[in-house]
C-alpha cells in the first residue's frame, strides 16, 4: 500500500517579485496614475504667481522620471509573460509559480510523495510548480510501483487527487487507487446533514 500526498514549499522567490497578467496590470495602472499626478502637480506651479520651488519642480520630476525606469521593466516583464504558457513569471525563481495552500498564496513548488506504508520510506518524489494534485495521481502510482518493482499496488490520496481519468489511467495499469470523492455539496458548511450520512434501508 502507498499512499501519495503533496506539499508546498515556498521558494526563494517573494510575491512581489511574482508577476501574472493581473497584476502586472494593475501594477502599470498605479505607475501610471502616478505619473499623471505627479504631471497635474508641475502644471499646477506652472501655472502660479508665484513660482515653485527648484526643489519642489526636481523632486517631482525625479519621481516621474524612476516611475518612466519602472514601466519599461514592467513592459519588458510583459512580453516575457506573453510568452510564458502558463501566464506567470517568476523573476528570482523563475521556475516557482504561484498557488494556493490553505486559503492563502505562495510562491512555490508542490512537492509529490509517494510513501510505503509499512516500511514508512519515500519510495518516490517529484518536484512540480502546479499548484494542484489532481493530475499527479496516476504518473505518481506508476513511478512508486516501477520504484518498488512489483505488479500489484494499492494506492490511498486525500480528496485533492479526485480526477476520473487520473483513477482511469490507474486502473488501466492494474493500480487500485482509494481516493474520496470531493464534497461538493454545501450542506456540511452551512450546518446541515449532507448525502453521504443517510443510507438507504430497504
Amino acid at each position: 500500500l502507498i499512499a501519495i500526498d503533496g506539499s508546498k514549499f515556498k521558494a526563494v522567490n517573494n510575491r512581489d517579485r511574482n508577476f501574472t497578467s493581473a497584476k502586472l496590470k494593475r501594477r502599470m495602472e498605479e505607475i501610471e496614475a502616478s505619473i499623471s499626478r505627479y504631471l497635474s502637480s508641475l502644471d499646477a506651479a506652472d501655472q502660479q504667481d508665484r513660482p515653485a520651488s527648484d526643489a519642489n519642480v526636481m523632486r517631482l520630476e525625479e519621481r516621474i522620471a524612476k516611475l518612466k525606469v519602472q514601466m519599461k521593466e514592467l513592459q519588458s516583464i510583459e512580453a516575457q509573460l506573453n510568452e510564458s504558457p502558463d501566464k506567470q513569471v517568476s523573476l528570482t525563481d523563475p521556475d516557482a509559480r504561484s498557488m494556493m495552500t490553505r486559503g492563502t498564496g505562495i510562491v512555490g513548488y508542490n512537492v509529490q510523495t509517494a510513501v510505503d506504508t509499512k516500511h514508512h520510506l519515500i519510495v518516490a518524489h517529484e518536484v512540480t510548480n502546479v499548484g494542484s494534485d489532481r493530475d499527479q495521481l496516476s504518473p505518481m502510482a506508476k513511478q512508486a510501483r516501477e520504484a518498488m518493482g512489483t505488479e500489484k499496488l494499492s494506492v490511498v490520496a486525500d480528496r485533492g487527487y479526485f480526477k476520473s481519468e487520473e483513477i482511469l489511467a490507474c486502473h488501466d495499469a492494474g493500480i487500485v487507487t482509494y481516493v474520496p470523492k470531493p464534497m461538493t455539496s454545501a450542506a456540511k458548511a452551512d450546518g446541515r446533514f449532507n448525502n453521504d450520512a443517510f443510507i438507504y434501508d430497504a
